[in-house]
This record gives structure tokens, sequence and C-alpha cells, in this order.
């Protein structure tokens, strides 16, 4: 009898905590609000009394990151490593095929191995790329990245950038604590000034809202999200209109190339073992129809004439083949609202001219300086003290961002043709001064590299240019028409680079000590 009672008290105690553990399970999946969708896990969302969608626990994630480019992936996978908790919305997660982000500098490179993200260049074709080589008039100079101080495999790298983007899109998703899913955010969900969350509409149509105390924006150059949260001054100085040229032998192997030409600069690198990158700058927001041959046309009697000949044939029968793309070079200073809740990474944030190929160097460099910022915060739960703290954020930035920025302004305008003698003048001096070699060449071209983030530096290389074109015209009789011109040559130079300053914050770039948010500290944990 015993033994019975004893049995049935085991089997009753089993029963007992097999219904508990369900309830447990059951509690577990009501407040996590898991269902499955579509093949991958949504967020469930419970009504609140003002009638908006809230998780039971409140946030579905620490961070929602908005696209999954570039700057997205690679800070998904940042974050991920770190301990939180990801929620990526990316709006299309086929492979992209893109015209630009295809040229990663080595200081980008060196940004990649920090976040430890270098494999990503890996099993995709990618080639290396040891510096640029410039053309003007039949004549011609090498300039090569100063990387003696370095690892033998730094150096910049070019790709195709569709492959590359999915190589770290698949990396942040190995991450059990990263979830990316495939959606467009059609908006921001504030509460009393402090971002929550966002609203998005998945791939099957669904509109559901995810929350997080921290929501990071990188939805891109086009993003539609980014004028709540800054200023956007955005200029279209010129359009890039893209070939691939196969099977083609550049002048100088594993090297940019860039040709000096008019009206505005061309540019050849390669993106696989047997492709070239060909992007002619087309100043202007119209460019000739695709449709109707115009651009044909204006690419084989404009343009090709001015291709070096070791690549004519090539280029031409690159147009023959079709498949011109073209895509608006876009330029925007970071002008960010500080706003609870919210950040604004990537092109979404801050874009230049893509001429130095220095985008991607300035995403990676800021999501070094974030992740460094984050990393000794437990949580994120208090968003007006997050954003006062991540305030230093815009500040530590600046000499990374606003040398690469200056300089792709710089020179972009520096590089088109002008019938201004000035202007002119100026152009052969920069080439001039660059073919000099030895300190004139590796300084310039360690800025350009992202290997030497110092404004000041690139303050001094760009007046030592003017000087040297007014030197030119001078010597070694003045007149009195060489220097007028080379009064408005030094005035020329003034009126391109010093709007470029302003509009990136002078005391930010050069006196960065100087700003409060400079010595934020982390906020003490609760």
């Amino acid at each position: 009898m015993a033994d019975s009672y004893l049995l049935g008290f085991i089997f009753v105690s089993v029963m007992t905590l097999v219904a508990l553990w369900c309830d447990v399970v059951s509690r577990r999946r009501k407040v996590n609000g898991i269902v499955s969708s579509t093949g991958t896990d949504s967020l469930k969302s419970v009504p609140t009394i003002d009638g908006e969608c809230r998780p039971a626990d409140g946030f579905d994630a620490d961070v929602i990151i908005v696209g999954a480019g570039v700057a997205g992936a690679a800070l998904a996978h940042t974050l991920g490593k770190d301990g939180r908790r990801v929620h990526v919305i990316e709006r299309d997660l086929s492979e992209p095929d893109r015209i630009v982000g295809e040229l990663l500098q080595p200081g980008g490179y060196l940004k990649l191995i920090e976040l430890g993200l270098e494999d990503c260049v890996e099993e995709i074709d990618a080639q290396q790329v040891f510096g640029y080589a410039i053309f003007k008039d039949g004549k011609h100079t090498r300039l090569s990245y100063p990387l003696e101080n370095f690892h033998q495999d730094v150096s910049g790298r070019s790709f195709h950038n569709g492959r590359f983007i999915q190589r770290m899109r698949e990396k942040a998703a190995s991450l059990p604590n990263v979830r990316l899913e495939q959606g467009v955010v059609t908006s921001l969900l504030k509460e009393k000034g402090t971002i929550r969350g966002v609203q998005y509409k998945t791939k099957d149509g669904h509109q559901l809202t995810s929350f997080a105390p921290l929501t990071i924006v990188c939805d891109g150059c086009f993003s539609n999200l980014r004028r709540s949260l800054c200023n956007p001054k955005v200029e279209v100085p010129s359009c890039f209109v893209g070939l691939v040229l196969e099977n083609s032998h550049l002048p100088y192997s594993n090297h940019g190339h860039v040709i000096l030409a008019d009206p505005s600069p061309i540019l050849f690198y390669p993106i696989s073992s047997t492709e070239v990158r060909c992007l002619v700058d087309v100043p202007g927001q119209k460019v000739p129809s695709i449709a109707n041959g115009e651009m044909a046309n204006h690419l084989k009697t404009v343009v090709a004439p001015q291709v070096p000949p070791e690549i004519y044939d090539s280029f031409v029968a690159a147009v023959e083949r079709g498949n011109i793309r073209t895509m608006p070079n876009r330029s925007m200073p970071a002008s960010p609202y500080p706003t609870p809740g919210a950040l604004l990474m990537g092109d979404a944030f801050n874009m230049r001219h893509p001429l130095t190929g220095g985008g991607m160097t300035v995403a990676l460099s800021d999501i070094v300086v974030l992740r460094d910022l984050l990393k000794p915060l437990r949580d994120l739960n208090d968003a007006p003290t997050l954003c006062k703290y991540l305030e230093s954020f815009y500040t530590l930035r600046k000499p990374v961002a606003s040398t690469i920025n200056t300089l792709a302004g710089a020179l972009y305008k520096v590089f088109c043709a002008s019938p201004d003698q000035a202007r002119k003048e100026m152009r052969q001096a920069c080439f001039d001064y660059l073919s000099l070699g030895g300190g004139f060449s590796a300084g310039p071209i360690s800025l350009l590299s992202g290997l030497n983030p110092r404004p000041l530096s690139l303050v001094l290389h760009f007046f030592a240019v003017a000087i040297y074109g007014v030197g030119r015209l001078l010597l070694p009789f003045p007149s009195p028409k060489r220097i007028w011109i080379g009064a408005r040559l030094i005035s020329g130079a003034s009126g391109i680079i010093f709007p470029i300053i302003k509009a990136e914050g002078v005391r930010q770039m050069f006196f960065p000590a100087t700003v409060p948010a400079y010595y934020r500290r982390a906020p003490p944990v609760k």
C-alpha cells in the first residue's frame, strides 16, 4: 500500500512539474510575442491604453537598425557581437546591384579589421588596390598609398558592392541575437519626444511594429526617415555614368585611375579579376538620354577620345554592349537633431562626392566610434541620458569624417575643367604638385586613403597646391596679368574649401577638444 501511495505521489509531482513548465513556456511566449511568420520569427504586440501597440515586456530588442547596407550590416554584426539583441529591417535582402560603393580605401580596410569583418572581402574576387594613377593631357603620374608601416595584407579593396554587402549580412545574421528581416520601415514611433521604435510593412504586406530603446537609421542616400532626425541639405553636383569593361588591362594594375577629362573626371578601377568599373562624371543633374542613344553617342564622341589608349577599345566595346547605368552623386553635411531614442548613420546621415571613394571608410569609422561609446553601457533604457551622452559621437567622428568629406568636395571642384584661367591654373598646379612625389604626393594620398585623418594637414596641403600654382605663374618673371591670375587662384582656392569647412563645423573639425560633448562619460550603472 505504501508503495502505491509513493508511486501516486511521484506521478502527481511529475505531472505538476510538467504543468508548471508548460505554463512558464506559455507565459514566455506571450511576453516575447513569438509567432511564426513566413519562415521567420515576428514579434507580436499588445495594445496599450492610448491605442498604440506595445510588446508585453516593453521592447523587442536592444537596438533596431533600419537598413542592412554597408553601414547597417556592419553595425548589426558589431553590436550583436557585443551581446546586444539587434533587430535589422531591410527593404530588400536580395543582392544589391549598384555602381558605387565598390572601392574601400586602406583606412576603411583597417576599420574592417578592427570590427572583425575583414573576411567579408574574401571569396568575392575582391582586388587589392595600392594607389592611384592620374592622367592629364597625355601625361600621367602614379601615387602609391603609404603602406610601409602596415602588414602586407593592408591595402585598398575593390569589389562588386552587392557581393560585399551579402557577405556582411550573412555574417551578421549568423549571430543568434541578430534578427535580419525584410520589410519597409514606414515611420518612426515617437512618444513624448522620444523614439520608441518603428512601424514597418513585412514582405507579405503585414503592418507590424517593433520597439527598442535605441533605433539607428541606416537606410542609405535615399532615406525617407532622415528628415525627422536631421536638417538635410542635399546637393547633387553631378551624376556618375557607369560601365563595366570586360577582360581589360589598366595601364597600372591594382590601381585606381583618374582621368582629368573635360568637363569632369573619369574613373577606372578593377572590381574583379576580369572586370573594370568605369565611372564617367557628368556635371549637373541632367544626363544625356540612354533610351534614345544620346548617352552612347556622348560616351563615344566626347569621352572615349580622352580615355588612355590602352583601354580605348575596351571602353568603346562596353558602350556598344549597353547596360549603361546612371547614379546621382549626392553631398550632404552631417546636421543632426539629437533625438532621444534614435541615431542616424551612413549615407542617411552624411554624404560626400564619391570621387575619392571615402563613403565606406567614414561609415566604418563611425561604427567603431559608436561601438566604443556603447560598450560600457549595460542597458539603453534611459533615452534622454543616452541621447546626451551620444552627442559626443558627433564630435569624436569629426577627424576622419570631416577630412574625407572636405577632401572629396574640394578635389572634385579642382579636378573639373573650367574656362576660368585661375581655375585652369589650380587644376594644373594640383597635377604637378602630386607629380613631385615624396611628401608632396604621400601627404595628400594618405589623407585620401583615410590613413591620416587630420583636417589641418588637409588644409595645409590644399593651400600648398595653391601657393605652388602662384609660384609657377610668377616665375621666372611676374607680369601684372600673371599676378592678377595668381591672386584669383588664391581667392578661388579659398572659395572652394572654406564653405565646405563651414558646413562641416570649424570648431568640431579643428578644435574638437573645446566642444563640451567631447568629454562626455558613460552614465553610471544603476
